[in-house]
């Protein structure tokens, strides 16, 4: 007789979100992501309780995503709800009031600057099981984009090289390379030469 109390290796709930889901809150494997959004959380609370001009709040973000900030910076309040799912390249700037919804993976290339208020999220509900299955759509902002203030970038996207979201867009579809964006949902509004795109780091 088949016991329906299955034993899963750690890391399975990870391997589903890569794969875009879908995933089920009532399977023994959800703990493991339950409990990464519990640490998750509690560190940004610890983060966002430090006085801003005490540079202290920065070991609970580095913690978080167990990594040294050195050439990330990243100003509270914060949140962000799986740590272990975002990847940072050299030189990335997030200013504050972003949250980041990462369950479904979160990259950001080097450069990025993020202004504040933007919200990224990675994970949908299924549309008839809303409350216990999920589905998911890594982010990714490449080398040397700009998204602006309250800009929202939903699961799956990839934001081009270069690129600017303009303040208050949606962003629903891929970006490509070296344009300006904006809107809801987010289109393309200009194009940008690519040759006066400097590095500033």
């Amino acid at each position: 007789m088949r016991n329906n109390k299955m034993k899963y290796k750690k890391g399975y709930v990870y391997e589903l979100m890569d794969q875009g889901g879908p995933t089920s809150t009532k399977e023994e494997y959800f703990k493991e992501a339950v409990d990464e959004m519990t640490r998750a959380r509690t560190l940004c609370f610890k983060a966002n309780n430090v006085s801003p001009d005490d540079d202290s709040y920065i070991k609970y973000l580095e913690e978080l995503f167990s990594r040294k900030l050195d050439d990330v910076r990243i100003l509270t309040p914060f949140i962000c709800d799986f740590g272990n799912r975002v990847q940072f390249g050299h030189n990335v700037f997030i200013n504050h009031s972003a949250i980041l919804s990462a369950s479904g993976g979160i990259v950001f290339d080097d450069g990025v600057s993020v202004a504040p208020g933007v919200r990224i999220a990675t994970i949908n509900h299924d549309f008839n099981n809303r409350h216990t299955i999920y589905t998911y759509g890594k982010v990714i902002i490449k080398k040397n984009a700009w998204i602006g203030m309250n800009v929202t970038i939903t699961p799956g996207v990839t934001i081009g090289e270069n690129s600017v979201v303009a303040a208050g867009a949606v962003v629903t579809k891929d970006v490509p390379a070296n344009v300006i964006v904006g809107g809801v949902p987010a289109k393309v509004i200009k194009e940008l030469d690519p040759s006066e795109q400097k590095e500033k780091w």
